[in-house]
Order: structure tokens, then sequence, then C-alpha cells
């Protein structure tokens, strides 16, 4: 599980394909020395597996399913990538709950500065806009952000200056491809609340009870 804040800028030194998988070799980050072999790392909001690590670089493996879902199989040597370890327990959740389990891309459509900040545009298939809520959260290559605005379309986030700067969201260009993840809460009512079952009636039921008749 992940917070969606970013730990820290990492850069690509390599991607090895390999049959339908890939290795992807990372420059060791400031925070390596705490890596072991195992743990989980979000890159770009992608989890994957530490399987090597070195005085220098960090390697993780990439299924084929991760590189179709994601923007892992687009990445380059010298590449920026936003990197997160797991989160603890007992830890702050600073930014919402990410489980690193990219539910498909988006595409940057525009970047319009606003003074210091940045309000971004991205499309995104219609299928995840279901679950994408004015207000809500949505990890954005593993960046944790509030939702502005959203419509059929896609949706818009504004971005501070500590975000633009300390993610790759900062050098962000139109036509980007980004992993998307949406709220983990909303796919679970959205799993309840689907069809038209008696088991959903039976649910809708409670909830009006609950909030006082309104659906």
């Amino acid at each position: 599980m992940f917070t969606g804040l970013v730990e820290c800028l990492g850069r690509v030194r390599q991607l090895a394909r390999s049959g339908g998988s890939a290795l992807l070799v990372l420059e060791r980050p400031g925070f390596g020395g705490e890596l072991a072999l195992g743990d989980s790392l979000a890159v770009n909001g992608a989890c994957l597996t530490v399987t090597k690590i070195t005085h220098n670089e960090v390697c993780v493996e990439v299924s084929s399913e991760t590189l179709a879902r994601t923007n892992l199989g687009l990445l380059h040597g010298g590449e920026q990538v936003n990197l997160e370890r797991a989160l603890s327990l007992g830890g702050r959740l600073g930014g919402h709950l990410v489980t690193g389990h990219v539910d498909g891309q988006g595409r940057l459509l525009a970047k319009v500065d606003q003074g210091e900040f940045s309000r971004l545009e991205f499309e995104a298939p219609r299928a995840l806009l279901e679950l994408v809520v004015e207000k809500g959260s949505i990890a954005v290559d593993g960046v944790s952000l509030t939702v502005n605005s959203v419509d059929e379309r896609g949706f818009s986030v504004m971005v501070i200056p500590h975000t633009l700067a300390s993610t790759t969201l900062g050098c962000q260009n139109g036509a980007r491809v980004v992993n998307l993840e949406t709220d983990l809460i909303g796919k679970y009512v959205k799993k309840l609340l689907g069809g038209a079952g008696p088991r959903d009636e039976r649910l809708l039921g409670l909830l009006e009870s609950e909030f006082g008749g309104r659906r």
C-alpha cells in the first residue's frame, strides 16, 4: 500500500526486455540503503518488486501485464520516474490509499500555468472516469492528486509548486502518457452497487435508510 506522496525522483538506466516481460534498472535513490530484496517500490505509480540491489543500482521486474497497463514500457535511459516505498504500518497517510495496481493509461491534454500553480487536464478512458469524482482522489503516475473537475472526456487537477518541483508532473508536456489509479473505495462501491439484482436493491435500501433516503 502507498500514499501517493512521491519520495524522490529516480532515473532510469535501462529497460531490458526479455520475452513479454522486462527488467527495469534504476539509479539507486537516496533511500536505497533502506531497501531490501523483495521490497515493494512504486515506479510511476506501479507497484514493483525489488529483485537486485548494488551500490549504485536498483533492479525491479516488470511483468507483461504491467507493461500492457502502464507507461513503463515507454521508458528509456535517462528518463526520470516517481518513486515511493510502501507505506509502513503506523506511518502518516498524507495522500490517499494507493495500491500501486494501475487501472489504465491517460493522456495529458493541456498544462495551464496559473501563477506558481498549474492546472493539468487529462484525457482518460470512460470506464475509469466512472470512478472519478470531483474533489475525490486519483493517482497520476503515482502522485496523489485531488480532482478539480471531471466530464465525459477527462478530468483536471491543480498542482502546487512543491509537487511540480518534486515529481515528473513539473516536466509534463502535451500528449504524454500517464498511469492512472482510481480511488480504491470507489471501486468496491461500484462493484457492490453495479447491476440491478435483488442484492443490490437491498444494499441501496440500506444506504437510503442510513443517509436519509438520498441516492
